[in-house]
């Protein structure tokens, strides 16, 4: 394990030496458009693990994605190596489709203080909710990214992260009911609190989420990468690929259906991922947005 084979993985060239928020920016974008937010050893009948070094060797070496436990482990390793001062925080995801926080601390975050000031760092959330820009930990001030306009709100020691999204443009009107489409403009995406969390939090989660038949990840199989100007999905057999704002205040949000054949030739050309293992897609209908 090392940091060299890490930004070869990402592409980042920069420099390391400034522990400021411009370095930690570049070094988080990095990430999230080299690797995926996927789901996909689940439906490839294998096994997700929380050991750092598992999670490096699958994503540094063998160039896969990971789920929020795997992406954001990771960044935090990278973090400290670089010698950035982080912590774990543990958060509730937002269910559109039940209108509810989830009961159980599913979500897993970066927290990174720099000069006295606490941002969120999040490079595990994927499609049209994953931030861009590292966000300052402060209540009830929008701070407007290419994906639309963040903002936290804090309430009693509890942190709810909301994003309001521009209208959408489909072209193709047949998915322009799809239950994959968020209706809502202002969307909750999660609540948490500044207790530190560590890894062995998130080991029942992490069983959890890809073994019960109420989980969403075994529901659906999932692989989003955010682009230069928007994000890919590739949920079950639907490609879905959204340009930010492709007119004012308008994102473009294209939808075609794979046949078997396809998916697994479009995880190379369009995710750099090439499995080990024969995916088996799955799209149960509910639970997920883009």
């Amino acid at each position: 394990m090392n940091l060299e084979e890490y930004f070869a993985r990402t592409g980042y060239k920069g420099s390391t030496e400034k522990q400021d928020l411009e370095t930690l920016t570049d070094i988080f974008q990095h990430h999230i458009r080299a690797v995926p937010f996927e789901n996909l050893s689940i439906h490839c009948r294998e096994k997700i693990t929380l050991e750092l070094e598992h999670v490096y060797n699958k994503i540094v070496q063998r160039k896969r994605g990971g789920w929020c436990m795997e992406n954001n482990q990771l960044l935090g390793w990278v973090l400290r190596g670089l010698g950035y001062e982080t912590s774990f925080l543990g958060a509730y995801v937002f269910n559109p489709h039940q209108n509810a926080y989830a009961t159980l601390m599913t979500h897993l975050v970066v927290k990174v203080v720099i000069d006295g000031k606490a941002y969120i760092v999040d490079g595990g959330f994927g499609v049209s909710y994953q931030m861009w820009q590292p966000m300052e930990l402060v209540s009830g001030k929008d701070q407007p990214q290419a994906p639309g306009v963040f903002r936290f709100t804090e309430k009693n020691g509890v942190w709810y992260l909301e994003k309001m999204r521009r209208k959408q443009y489909i072209p193709n009107q047949s998915f322009s009911s799809s239950d994959l489409l968020e209706k809502k403009e202002c969307r909750k995406v999660y609540m948490f609190s500044l207790e530190p969390r560590t890894v062995e939090d998130f080991r029942f989660q992490c069983a959890y989420l890809q073994t019960s038949p109420d989980s969403l990840f075994t529901k659906k199989s999932i692989c989003t990468l955010q682009t230069t100007d928007g994000f890919r999905a590739l949920i079950g057999w639907t490609l879905t690929e959204t340009t930010y704002n492709y007119k004012e205040n308008m994102d473009l949000v294209e939808f075609v259906t794979l046949e078997d054949e396809e998916v697994e030739k479009t995880l190379k050309e369009k995710f750099n991922i090439t499995l080990e293992r024969k995916l088996v897609p799955i799209n149960v209908k509910g639970s997920y947005t883009i």
